[in-house]
C-alpha cells in the first residue's frame, strides 16, 4: 500500500496547480484506492464544471457592470460637455460676470461714501472741540462781566446811600 502525500509533496511535485486543483487530485487518489464508485467520479466532475460555471458567471457579471460603467461615463461626458456650452450656461455666465463688476462698481462707491462719512464726523468733532473752548471763554467772561456789575451795583448803591443821607 502505497503512503498519501502530503499537500507540501504535491505542491513540489505540482508548482503550477491551484491548492483546490490540487485537493481534487488527492481526493481522486484517495478514492481510486478505496476503489470509490464511478458515480461519485461523475458527481465530482459535474462540481468542477460548476466552478468553472461560477468563474464564467461572475466573469461575465463583471464586463457587463464594466460595460455599463464605461457607457455610464461616456454619457456623463457628454452631458457635462453640453451643459458647459449650453446658451443657459453662456447666459448664466454673463450674469456672473454682470454682477461681479456691479460688486465692486459699488464697492468702491461705498468705500468712498464711507471715507467721506468720517471725513465729516472728523470735522464735526473738531468744530465741537472748538464751539466747548469758545463757549468756556464766553463763561469765564461772563462771570467776570457779572462780578464787575456787582461791583458797581454795590458802588452806585452806597453813593446813593449817602446822597441820601446827605439830603439831597
Amino acid at each position: 500500500m502505497q503512503k498519501e502525500k502530503t499537500m507540501q509533496e504535491l505542491c513540489k511535485e505540482f508548482p503550477d496547480k491551484s491548492y483546490r486543483e490540487l485537493e481534487i487530485y488527492r481526493e481522486k487518489d484517495r478514492q481510486q484506492e478505496a476503489g470509490a464508485c464511478i458515480m461519485g467520479e461523475m458527481r465530482k466532475d459535474r462540481e468542477f464544471e460548476k466552478e468553472i460555471d461560477y468563474h464564467r458567471y461572475w466573469k461575465d457579471m463583471y464586463e457587463k457592470e464594466h460595460k455599463l460603467r464605461q457607457e455610464a461615463e461616456g454619457e456623463t461626458t457628454i452631458v457635462k460637455g453640453i451643459g458647459e456650452n449650453s446658451p443657459e450656461m453662456k447666459t448664466l455666465r454673463s450674469e456672473v460676470e454682470a454682477l461681479k463688476q456691479q460688486l465692486h462698481v459699488d464697492r468702491d462707491k461705498y468705500k468712498k461714501e464711507n471715507n467721506d462719512l468720517y471725513n465729516r464726523i472728523a470735522d464735526s468733532l473738531e468744530v465741537n472741540e472748538s464751539h466747548q473752548k469758545l463757549n468756556g471763554k464766553l463763561q469765564e467772561r461772563l462771570t467776570e462781566l457779572e462780578e464787575e456789575n456787582k461791583k458797581m451795583h454795590d458802588t452806585l448803591d452806597k453813593k446813593l446811600d449817602s446822597a441820601r443821607k446827605a439830603g439831597m
